[in-house]
Formats: C-alpha cells, sequence, structure tokens
C-alpha cells in the first residue's frame, strides 16, 4: 500500500502541499544515493501527542551528513520544529511516523561534482502501524538469515543512516520475503550475526541478554539504546558481542528493535524454533518498559518524551 498521504511537508523550510513537494529527476541522490535520513515516532501519550527522542534522531541526521560530507542548511533546532510542525499541522493526534531527509539535489551531475549540489531538506509525517505486521507484538514473526551480508565497515560507513546503505537491507528484506519469511537477518563481513535489514538484534540466553557491537555493521540505534538502558535498570546483564550465527538456533529468545520495529520478537529462525515459538518473558518484560513510556507505567527519567502542541498555527504555507 501506498503511503498514507497527510496534507502538509516541510520543505526547505516551507510547509508545501503533499503532492507538491517534489525533486528533479536529475537531483544527485537519485543518482548516487547522496542523502541521509532518519525515522522517528509520535506516540500518543496520557500527557498528549509526543515525539520519542527527537534531539537525539536529530543528531544522528547530522553525524549522518557529517560522515557524508553534506553541510545541512538548517540548524538542529529548526529540524525539530518541522517535526514538531508536521505532526501538529497535519492533525497526528493519534501519532506518527517522521521522516527527516536531507539529499544532494539538482545540480551538477557525476559522483563528486566540482560545484557541490544544493542540499535539500524535507520532514514528512504519517500514520503508520506495526512495521513487520499488526500480531507480530506478542506472536513474533519468521525470520530467515539472508545469503547477503552487511557492508564491510571500510566500504560503507554502517553508523550512516544513508540512502545508499540501504541496498544492502533491500536485499536481505527482499530474499526474505521471497522465501516466505517476514524479514532477514545479515551477518557481517566476518560472518557473525550483524541486524536486521532494518533492524538492530538483540539475543537472549540463560537470562542473558547479548547485541552485536556497533564494528559488527550495525547501526548505532535509538531504539537499541533504549533498550539497552530499560534492560539495566530492571537488572539485566546486556552484553555487546562477537555472537555466531548459530547461536540464533539454541537462544532462549530474539526479538528486533527499531523505530518502525519497536520491539518485536522473532519466533524462528531458518525455520527453527526460537524458545516457546512466540514472545519469550523478558522480551514481554522489556516491551512493557518500552510502551510503557508512552502509557505513563515507566517513568520518563530521561526526558526523551518531546510533547507537540497540536494546536499551533504553520508558519510557512507554500503552494
Amino acid at each position: 500500500m501506498p503511503i498514507p498521504a497527510t496534507q502538509f511537508i516541510w520543505f526547505n523550510g516551507k510547509l508545501v502541499q503533499w503532492e507538491k513537494a517534489t525533486v528533479h529527476v536529475l537531483s544527485h541522490a537519485l543518482h548516487y544515493g547522496s542523502s541521509v535520513f532518519e525515522g522517528v515516532r509520535a506516540y500518543q501519550t496520557h500527557k498528549g501527542v509526543a515525539i520519542f527522542r527527537l534531539r537525539e534522531h536529530t543528531r544522528r541526521l547530522f553525524d549522518s551528513a557529517k560522515i557524508y560530507r553534506i553541510t545541512l542548511p538548517y540548524s538542529p533546532e529548526q529540524i525539530d520544529a518541522a517535526c514538531r510542525e508536521v505532526v501538529a499541522v497535519n492533525g497526528l493526534s493519534k501519532g506518527a511516523y517522521i521522516r527527516p531527509i536531507a539529499f544532494r539535489g539538482y545540480g551538477e551531475i557525476g559522483v563528486a561534482p566540482k560545484n557541490e549540489p544544493p542540499i535539500d531538506v524535507a520532514v514528512a509525517a504519517w500514520e503508520w502501524g506495526k512495521y513487520l505486521g499488526s500480531e507480530s507484538e506478542e506472536q513474533g514473526v519468521d525470520v530467515c538469515v539472508s545469503s547477503w551480508q552487511r557492508v564491510a565497515p571500510n566500504t560503507l560507513p554502517a553508523l550512516a543512516k544513508a540512502g545508499g546503505n540501504y541496498l544492502s537491507s533491500q536485499l536481505i528484506s527482499l530474499e526474505a520475503k521471497r522465501l516466505g519469511f517476514a524479514e532477514g537477518i545479515g551477518l557481517a563481513p566476518d560472518g557473525t550475526v550483524s541486524e536486521g535489514a532494518g533492524e538492530n538484534l538483540f539475543v537472549i540466553k540463560d537470562g542473558v541478554i547479548l547485541t552485536p557491537g556497533l564494528a559488527h555493521s550495525a547501526l548505532a540505534g535509538i531504539t537499541r539504546d533504549t533498550v539497552i538502558r530499560l534492560a539495566r535498570e530492571r537488572g539485566y546483564e546486556v552484553r555487546e558481542a562477537s555472537i555466531p550465527r548459530e547461536m540464533l538456533y539454541i537462544a532462549d529468545e530474539l526479538f528486533f528493535t527499531g523505530t518502525a520495529a519497536e520491539v518485536t520478537p522473532i519466533r524462528s529462525v531458518d525455520r527453527i524454533q526460537v524458545g516457546a515459538g512466540r514472545r519469550g518473558p523478558i522480551t514481554q518484560i522489556l516491551q512493557q518498559a518500552f510502551f510503557g513510556l508512552f502509557n505513563g507505567t515507566t517513568e520518563d527519567k530521561l526526558g526523551w518524551l518531546d510533547h507537540v502542541d497540536m494546536q499551533a498555527k504553520p508558519q510557512v504555507v507554500a503552494g
């Protein structure tokens, strides 16, 4: 299904109508993948609509841009404000998925043109449900280990959330779906476990929570960081580790994390059942802690919720 259209997108400093937020077909990013982006969620909380860890997402957007030598023409504060604005102006009172993106636009063609193309920046928001299916939160999903590996650190920087990096993710996910799985897991260049096509991965064995380190071609996920903190607060041992593939088959529990996936259990890998074949007890505790940030049962100790004034009026509307 296509993205459910809302009314406005913030595009280069102005709110424009959804259907008019367009780019030239010769934009650099379209040809060479020179874009960086974020996925951010706003939730309907017990205190109104709030964006989850907005500042951290925006900082990662700027970090990704720095790695690819993209100079954003806006400040982090302006991007934060744009994210709040598109949620409010589109009336997304039940929550939203927010997509900030910055990319090299229409200018000279060529991999590294002499004159830098203009940098375009957009922020869109829309309603989006469970990324891996409506029943995935409790029942879990079936996944496979892909024949496609993640990129080596000295080829494409995995810490950058860049458009071009997701060609690897597409190959992993497309293969998985072709074979009848909900998602695929990529291995790092050394054959150890890296991450899902668009999710970080956690392994639970004998009460210890393991996750691949960032050197294993994994993105520094913000939901990943959230779950690590929540788990340690609840007394669990969490280790960043080198995880062999076979650990996936003998794990007691497995789960994905990500802005889109949130906290999604894995019930089988390569048709081998994980644990009881559905959400495990530790995964459930961590899910409750995570979603508790939005229903008020988990205290927001670190100020992760950025509340949106849904009555705010749009500042600039074009077209």
